[in-house]
Formats: C-alpha cells, structure tokens, sequence
C-alpha cells in the first residue's frame, strides 16, 4: 500500500528526518518506535501531508505521488489520527464524525454501523459535544472519525497516550478488527511497548531521525526491539 524511500523532512532550517525508507503492507500493522524527539510524529506528518516532506519518493498503491496536501492524499485514502486528537470540541459526536464526509461521494454520506459496534460509547454520546468526551472517549471518536473516509492508510500517532485501561484495551481490539478485515494499511506510532508489540507485524525504529533497525517480528528479537527504545 505505502512504500517511501529515502524521505528527508526540514523544519525551517533544521533537519528531523534522514533518509527514511519504510513500506507498509495491507493486512499488516506497522509499528514506528523509538524515544521521545526522534521524528516518528513528524514521520507520520510527512506521510499525512500535513507537512511537506524534503525529499523522497513517495508510492501509495502503486501510485508514485510528488507532494500532495493533506486533502489530496485523504482523497486518496490516507487517514491521520493525530497526537492529541484534535476533536472539535464545541461540535457533537455526530457531526465530529460527519466532517469524514469530505472525502466520500454524496452516496456515502452516512455513518456506518459497524462505527457503532466498534465503539458503543459514541451511539450512547451522539448528541454531546466533543469537548464534554473523557479524554479515552475523543481517541475513540477520532479513530472512528478517520474510518469515516474509508482509507486505505490508517495512521494512528500514540493512540493510548494518557487513555484509561479498560480503553487501551478495547483501542487494541479495534486495531486487530481493522488489520485482519485485510482491505487496509495500518501505520501506528506508540511508546507502550507491550501494547505495540502485541500488534505489530513490522517494525521500524527511529534513532535521531533515522532508520536504526527495521523487520517484521519473525526477524526481530524482542529483546533487540526493547533495547533499541530504551532511554
């Protein structure tokens, strides 16, 4: 589904990414380690578009893109979750998940009901505002917002960042539903260890803005993988 070689991304002046090369397989989660600062947000930035890359080559499906903006690639099936959320927070569950309209022809304006099965609390919150939701509740609706679009690519950026448990669990559950339906990519960024090993099929560790180590699970040794994202 995604294949990038050799990205570079800048921030003004200064460099974060270098040289990264990474695939993601559909029916696969791919996870991005690594400590704080290493670039893996800014990573998933680059391949949302909500922030141009440098440098690159960039093949989504086949396709070779230059640098499109984050609306032309969420077209095109890529979908961010990003770090902190960002639910509207004066909007009400419902039309938080409708903004995913956007992306889909006016025959699909519609929430789907298997949003609902997968999480029962937005059926229970539809009509209240984002920014009333528990903070396990918006990644709940920011996740069921981005699968609004249908992608092709789900880029989720610490999904269980400051999330309850019970939460951590179920977001889990939804993770594995997601990549064994077989019909999409999954790239997740997450610093629990434990929960992004139990997911991931591929790995990819950041060290200072590059690739340190890189392979599926079958080749990684879990001992390696824990070393490499320790402070």
């Amino acid at each position: 589904m995604l294949e990038i070689k050799d990205l570079t991304l800048h921030y003004s002046g200064s460099q974060i990414l270098y040289g990264i090369d990474l695939t993601a397989d559909v029916g696969k989660v791919t996870c991005v380690m690594g400590t704080n600062g290493v670039g893996k947000t800014s990573l998933l930035k680059a391949i949302s578009g909500t922030h141009q890359r440098t440098s690159g080559t960039y093949r989504l499906n086949g396709e070779e893109l230059g640098k499109p903006p984050a609306n032309v690639l969420a077209h095109k099936g890529v979908a961010y979750v990003p770090q902190g959320r960002d639910v509207f927070p004066l909007m009400t569950v419902r039309e938080n998940l409708e903004t995913g309209y956007a992306c889909l022809p006016k025959s699909e304006h519609h929430v789907p009901d298997y949003i609902f099965e997968l999480f029962p609390v937005l059926k229970e919150m539809e009509g209240r505002r984002g920014g009333d939701l528990s903070g396990g509740q918006q990644q709940q609706l920011a996740i069921a917002r981005a699968l609004i679009t249908k992608p092709k690519l789900l880029l989720l950026d610490e999904p269980t960042e400051g999330i309850q448990p019970n939460i951590i669990q179920q977001i889990g559950r939804v993770i594995e539903f997601l990549r064994d339906q077989g019909d999409m990519a999954i790239i997740l960024v997450e610093q629990y260890f434990s929960f992004a090993y139990d997911l991931a099929d591929d790995f990819c560790v950041l060290t200072r803005g590059s690739v340190s180590l890189a392979g599926s699970k079958k080749e990684l040794k879990k001992s390696e993988l824990m070393k490499s994202v320790s402070v």
